[in-house]
């Protein structure tokens, strides 16, 4: 559905790091709950030794922050279109019922 962009794997190291590879429980998280996204997102729930990994808006790596970023197109270290491919996706995620939302993160 989206393109993705997070960053190279730096031993899970806060705001640094892409996450470990495992199952993660996803849920929206409603601007309300951030003080930073106005917009609804999603929130990857129990990484270890990590908080508030977030599916969010960005285009380019240093915009990850550790979290990941969701565009229409990618090149390398860039994502196109992340508001809109952000849009999509939680419109369809709430279109499915936005429950019980898994994401599995695997070796390339």
């Amino acid at each position: 559905m989206c393109d993705t962009l997070e960053n190279p794997w730096l031993n899970n190291k806060k705001n640094v790091s892409c996450i470990p590879r495992g199952e993660y429980k996803v849920r929206l998280r409603l601007p309300r709950e951030s003080s930073t996204r106005d917009y609804i997102h999603l929130l990857i729930e129990d990484v270890e030794n990590r908080s508030y990994i977030l599916f969010h808006r960005g285009n380019t790596a240093k915009d990850t922050r550790g979290c990941i970023l969701v565009g229409l197109g990618s090149q390398q270290d860039f994502v196109s279109n992340s508001t809109l491919a952000m849009d999509l996706l939680i419109k369809e995620l709430i279109h499915l019922g936005a429950e019980n939302i898994n994401l599995i993160i695997k070796n390339k």
